[in-house]
């Protein structure tokens, strides 16, 4: 009978849950480097947070703007209904608000570039009639 050459200390019955490679075909088991990992996914969690904040700080931005703009026609109508006016506006008609000399205004239906030469007005805006009864601005001069 011969002997067996293998020591039974150095083998296993469940090669597949060694932390090594068990023969010369094996498959390289490298140990993971957790550090590595979680630096990898920090990463790209940092990186997509980022890009999620900065979609909502654009979308803040132009919610923002819309809000400005609601407040702008919202002082220029009340600009516009606090000024004198001979006429009934009509809805979706272009208006010019003048102001005299004596800083007193009134809405006209006539250009700025329809009046000619005259100094005793200043063109304060054009704007338009909206449905909701308040006014869009189409010009404004700046003061």
């Amino acid at each position: 009978m011969s002997t067996n050459p293998i020591d039974k200390d150095k083998t296993t019955d469940i090669p597949g849950l060694l932390p090594y490679a068990h023969h010369i075909g094996s498959v390289i088991i490298k140990p993971v480097d957790s550090g590595k990992v979680k630096g990898r996914a920090m990463k790209a969690m940092y990186d997509q947070t980022t890009k999620s904040l900065q979609q909502i700080r654009e979308q803040v931005e132009l919610l923002i703007r819309q809000a400005q703009k609601i407040h702008d026609r919202i002082t220029v109508s009340e600009e516009i209904y606090n000024a004198e006016c001979s006429f009934e506006p009509a809805i979706n008609q272009i208006y010019h608000l003048y102001k005299r000399k004596d800083n007193s205004k009134f809405l006209s239906l006539i250009a700025p570039e329809e009046w000619g030469n005259n100094k005793n007005l200043t063109h304060v805006c054009s704007a338009k009639l909206l449905s909701d009864h308040t006014w869009e601005i189409i010009d404004m001069v700046e003061t």
